[in-house]
């Protein structure tokens, strides 16, 4: 997979529109809805087969998937806002919604996300905390001691405001 080089261009899609994705239980992409091929910028069979973080953005702290990735092996649903970049490395915002997919005897077969437009407010308010808890990441050279000192900082976050993860961002 070629770098992409961050533009810091915003593309936006429509308040009606959800981007759609589902994945396989590793995270490669088996399904793309129009709108999400039409915002990242690639061909639906360029995006098949992909590892979904084909669409990380580096601003994103690293600690956020990790903490949805550990909640989905859980069973359980996230909600996250998530700043994603496209083909040309433009970027985009989303509020995310991401539940495990089941087989008919209840076995975990995937993923399924559905991402909406997040408010402005709820992006300007997150922007600085993602960059401290990233500035925090990138103090670490072992790729596991910077998710675990940014899921140390986001967790101290989220405690002092004496709420959950889910809380924080359903009150925002």
């Amino acid at each position: 997979m070629q770098s992409i080089t961050p533009t810091g261009v915003e593309v936006f899609f429509d308040a009606d529109d959800i981007i759609v994705s589902k994945t396989d239980l590793k995270g490669r992409i088996t399904y793309a809805n129009k709108v999400f091929v039409d915002i990242c910028g690639y061909t639906e069979a360029e995006l098949i087969g992909q590892p979904h973080s084909i669409i990380r953005h580096p601003d994103m702290p690293r600690c956020v998937f990790k903490l949805l990735w550990d909640t989905l092996a859980q069973g359980r649903e996230i909600f996250a806002y998530v700043k994603n970049m496209t083909k040309r490395g433009d970027h985009y915002w989303v509020f995310a919604h991401v539940t495990p997919s089941y087989d008919p005897d209840q076995r975990v077969i995937g993923y399924h996300s559905n991402r909406r437009v997040p408010e402005r407010r709820i992006i300007a308010a997150l922007e600085p905390l993602y960059a401290s808890v990233r500035a925090e990441e990138d103090r670490h050279r072992n790729g596991k001691d910077a998710v675990a000192a940014g899921t140390a900082m986001l967790t101290d976050f989220i405690s002092a405001k004496n709420v959950t993860y889910d809380q924080l961002v359903f009150a925002l």
